[in-house]
C-alpha cells in the first residue's frame, strides 16, 4: 500500500538534511584546524615553539612513547601565516578526494601516508643518528604538518584521474617529489616523496582491485583538482 507524502512532509526531510555537508569529514577536519590555529596564533613565540615541539613527531618523541603524537602533529602547522594561506588548499584537496573516494576511504589515505611516511622517515632517522650521519640534535627536530598525508591523496588520485592522464600523473608528482629531495635535502623532503609512494601504492591498488571511477570531472572537481596541484607544488618546492 502507497504511503502519502505531503509537502509538509517533504520539506521536513529536506530541512531535516539541508546542513548536513557532502564532505563531512573535510569540514570536520578543517573545522579542527581552524580551531588549533586560532588558539595556537593566539600564544606567545615561545609557548609556539613548546606546542610545536611537544606535538611533533620527532625521534625524541617517538622514543619516549609519545604515540599520541602521530595525530596531534597533523593538527598543528607551525607557522600560522603559512597555516592561513595553505588551509583553503587543503579544503579543496580533501573536498576531491572525499567526493570521489568517499570519507573513511579518504581518512584511511590521508593517516596511512601521515602516520606511514612519519615511522619510515623516523626509523631512518635513527639509523643515521646511530651511524653518526646526523647530528644528535635532529633527534628534537619541529615535525608537525598535513603535507605527508596531502600528498598521500595526490598520489591516490591515481585512482580517480582519467586513464590516459595516469601515467602522466604519476611520473610528474614522483619526479617532482624526487626534485624537491634533490633541492631541499632534509627529511621532510624525503617524506613527502615516502607519502607520495604511499598514496600511489594505494591508488594502484584501487584501480587493480576495483574499477575506477570513470565518472568525468564536473567543473567543480576540476577547479578542486586544480587547486590541489597548486597545494602539491607548494609543499614539494615551497
Amino acid at each position: 500500500m502507497a504511503i502519502a507524502t505531503t509537502t509538509d512532509d517533504r520539506t521536513a526531510v529536506v530541512g531535516s538534511r539541508w546542513w548536513r555537508p557532502r564532505v563531512p569529514a573535510t569540514v570536520g577536519y578543517l573545522a579542527a584546524l581552524v580551531i588549533v590555529t586560532s588558539i595556537f596564533s593566539a600564544l606567545s613565540d615561545s609557548a609556539q615553539s613548546k606546542v610545536v615541539l611537544h606535538a611533533s613527531t620527532n625521534l625524541h618523541n617517538l622514543l619516549q612513547g609519545r604515540v599520541v603524537t602521530l595525530l596531534s602533529s597533523a593538527l598543528v602547522i607551525g607557522d600560522v601565516g603559512t597555516a592561513w594561506l595553505i588551509m583553503p588548499l587543503l579544503a579543496c584537496l580533501l573536498a576531491l578526494a572525499e567526493l570521489r573516494f568517499g570519507a573513511l576511504h579518504m581518512v584511511r589515505v590521508f593517516l596511512a601516508g601521515h602516520i606511514g611516511a612519519t615511522l619510515l622517515v623516523a626509523a631512518g632517522l635513527w639509523v643515521a643518528v646511530e651511524f653518526d650521519w646526523l647530528p644528535a640534535s635532529v633527534r628534537w627536530s619541529e615535525d608537525v604538518g598535513i603535507s605527508y598525508g596531502a600528498m598521500a591523496l595526490i598520489g591516490a588520485l591515481l585512482f580517480v584521474v582519467p586513464s590516459r592522464w595516469r601515467i602522466a600523473w604519476g611520473a610528474v608528482w614522483f619526479a617532482g617529489a624526487v626534485a624537491g629531495v634533490l633541492l631541499g635535502q632534509t627529511f621532510t623532503n624525503v617524506g613527502h616523496l615516502v607519502a607520495y609512494c604511499i598514496g600511489s601504492a594505494v591508488g594502484y591498488g584501487m584501480i587493480r582491485t576495483k574499477t575506477p571511477v570513470t565518472r568525468r570531472f564536473t567543473k567543480v572537481e576540476l577547479a578542486l583538482l586544480g587547486t590541489s596541484m597548486v597545494l602539491a607544488a607548494a609543499m614539494l618546492f615551497g
